[in-house]
């Protein structure tokens, strides 16, 4: 019963951990790719562009990643649902793969060759995707080894039994 409950649980958390992680990874890239926090040194006409802007792509851009992710990240989480890993490292090396594979899915915007992002901003969204990963989901990996289960003692295994008052 109690396998069943963890299963479960998995099927709650690991989409709940996906939809974290690419909430996280789009904020980097709002933040750091698209430098929204300059936006405070422009005019008035200016900034309000630039915020509504930002109102209007950080959706899309939400629904582009959510849609583009989760076959690259997919395969890292199956991984470590099998395998049992809950290192914070893995799940941060598996964000910043997958949106590196994700990111080379897409192409040039026009024929210039500049890329929409540049990679440093990605790899970062990738790192705080899988952080954001591991702390909701990845770091209790793995179904059928609970996170914390009593251990018995293996010296007392083998001992024996306590001698008893008569």
């Amino acid at each position: 019963m109690d396998d069943l409950v963890r299963l479960l649980l998995r099927f709650i958390l690991v989409p709940l951990g996906y939809f974290v992680a690419v909430l996280a990874g789009t904020f980097v890239i709002l933040f750091g790719g698209w430098k929204i926090g300059q936006v405070a040194g422009l005019d008035i006409e200016e900034r309000t562009i630039a915020v509504y802007g930002y109102l209007f792509a950080a959706p899309v851009l939400l629904v582009t990643l959510l849609s583009v992710m989760w076959l690259p990240s997919a395969i890292g989480i199956l991984i470590a649902e099998a395998f049992v890993l809950r290192s914070w490292m893995f799940h941060a090396a598996n964000g910043a793969v997958s949106a590196w594979i994700a990111w080379n899915l897409f192409g040039y915007i026009d024929d210039s060759r500049v890329a929409l992002n540049g990679p440093l901003a990605v790899i970062a969204a990738g790192l705080a995707g899988g952080f954001a990963y591991w702390a909701i989901a990845g770091w209790n990996a793995g179904f059928w080894r609970p996170v914390f289960r009593r251990r018995k003692a293996a010296a007392l295994e083998g001992a024996s039994p306590p001698p008893q008052i008569r």
